[in-house]
């Protein structure tokens, strides 16, 4: 009810305000249906008064780092550099990882121009709780307001930073705020997509929502405000687990990079033919040669992705024998974007959105675009377009 009376409150206006102002919230993992299989109130109101969409098709590989760097800069994650959450760059010589202070902090590995950059260059006050690249000064610019992440710092108080920094004087005050969640990402993985434990952490997820909601709706600009709730990717589950060194041997490479069920290899110049043929081999994954992979894909061209990708099939696990744990994950992402398991999810209210509006799947490099829209600013280069979804704005 009461995430009800912040929609109704936002969709009052039939336009935005000189001074509009957009929350960004993902919810990592969350499955684009979800909601049918959980008691989420907050987001069915919102996909009863705002926007809903189908689903939010990601970009291939559906890991987090990628999909998110893809929903800030609108660009596939073969042309933002962030190729993996984790993954060795040979045009640098140096490594990313996502636990790595250092890597994450490191402009250079980033590509393209997250939307923070865009809207800080053009005037427009800015903060991230957690998105990634938020962290790296890139084109030496970063939000007004930002945090090291910090994964266990408590939802509660991120909410509450949020309202802070949305109570700020008008001229502190950013216009976007991109705010994160780890979960349902975190229990999917542990438990499953279709486990009692992930069912109960989306109802808990959507009750933080609805505490946001009642939050947002007492701030003096309530009534032009935009809420966009998405997520990066969904959850598969697998029923059976194959071992990479069953078809390989490590020492046949100078590098693997990667996590079930998505790696990419570099092979050692006596193995190259060797590697991919046993890689071919593989029952129950595909792999494919650098530069030619499907173009639906548009991946396999970066130099990061190295000389070989593979990728696990639908319901398959994917890994080293000595990296499995009994009972150590029951469901994973990363799979071709086809496969709906992996698709995230899209709703929006206030201002800027229709109201009681169903929109078909879109892509996700075009979130960039739609929030250059709602900014009023002028975007950058980017592989989306807001033509492919201006239909979801008033």
């Amino acid at each position: 009810m009461i995430a009800s009376l912040f929609v109704v409150a936002c969709n009052q206006q039939e336009k935005a305000k000189p001074h509009s102002y957009t929350l960004v919230v993902s919810l990592d993992g969350f499955r684009w249906d979800y909601t049918d299989h959980a008691n989420t109130p907050t987001l069915d109101s919102i996909a009863l008064h705002g926007v809903k969409a189908n689903s939010l098709i990601p970009s291939f590989p559906t890991k987090t780092f990628p999909n998110h760097f893809t929903l800030a800069t609108g660009l596939y994650p073969d042309n933002h550099g962030i190729v993996l959450n984790g993954f060795y760059a040979p045009d640098l010589d140096r490594y990313y990882f996502l636990r790595n202070r250092k890597s994450v902090e490191d402009p250079l590995f980033y590509s393209g121009e997250p939307i923070w950059v865009t809207a800080e260059k053009q005037g427009v006050k800015t903060a991230s709780f957690y998105w990634v690249g938020s962290e790296a000064a890139i084109q030496g610019i970063q939000p007004a307001y930002w945090k090291k992440y910090q994964h266990d710092f408590p939802f509660e108080q991120r909410i509450d930073t949020v309202i802070r920094w949305f109570s700020l004087p008008q001229s502190e005050r950013p216009e976007l705020v991109m705010l994160y969640f780890h979960e349902p990402d975190q229990t999917g993985h542990a438990k499953g997509p279709a486990s009692d434990s992930t069912r109960k952490v989306i109802e808990y997820m959507d009750n933080l929502l609805a505490d946001l909601c009642s939050k947002l709706s007492r701030l003096p600009i309530a009534d032009s405000l935009n809420l966009i709730v998405l997520s990066d990717h969904g959850m598969g589950a697998f029923d059976e687990i194959i071992f990479l060194d069953d078809y390989i041997d490590t020492s046949w490479f100078s590098e693997i990079q990667g996590w079930n069920p998505n790696y990419v290899f570099k092979a050692k110049t006596a193995y190259y033919d060797t590697a991919f043929v046993s890689l071919q081999k593989i029952k129950g994954a595909r792999t494919w040669k650098h530069g030619e992979l499907p173009a639906r894909l548009h991946y396999g061209s970066n130099p990061r992705t190295l000389d070989f990708i593979t990728v696990a099939d639908r319901y398959k696990g994917l890994m080293f024998s000595w990296d499995h744990r009994e009972g150590g994950g029951k469901g994973t992402h990363g799979y071709d974007n086809q496969f709906k398991d992996m698709h995230a999810i899209f709703y929006a209210s206030g201002p800027s959105f229709k109201e009681y509006y169903v929109s078909p799947a879109f892509q996700n490099i075009h979130i960039y675009s739609m929030l250059a829209e709602i900014l009023e600013i002028k975007p950058a280069n980017t592989n989306g377009s807001i033509d492919s979804i201006r239909h979801i704005l008033k």
